[in-house]
């Protein structure tokens, strides 16, 4: 059998990727780094946020956000700082469940 040319186009189908869909596409991606407007930031990050309201791909956006982690930004809906929030409380609901499976009866033990 003959071997595929190595400058034969790629036929594979290739995996979905949520990126196509966003509603922020076709924007400026300065709009999305509002830190770098200056005064002009809450405004912008406004305008950015209004994106994220009416885009398909929202949920896939954050996940990807708090999975690399994304520190700047506005992704998924969210700005730096809110992003930093909800991962530190699913860090703190994390270690709670993880102490709980440690104590015999499901309970934690209070600290002195």
């Amino acid at each position: 059998m003959a071997r595929a040319s190595r400058f034969a186009p790629d036929t594979a189908a290739r995996p979905y990727d949520w990126k196509e869909d966003a509603a922020c596409r076709s924007a400026d991606p300065a709009v999305f780094f509002p830190k770098d407007h200056g005064g002009a930031a809450p405004l912008v990050e406004r305008e950015a946020k209004s994106f994220c309201a009416r885009c398909p791909v929202l949920d896939a956006c954050l996940a990807h956000a708090l999975a690399v982690p994304e520190r700047a930004g506005v992704w998924g809906g969210l700005n730096e700082d809110e992003r930093r929030l909800m991962r530190r409380r699913a860090q703190r609901r994390a270690r709670r469940a993880a102490a709980r499976a440690k104590s015999p009866d499901g309970t934690t033990s209070p600290t002195a």
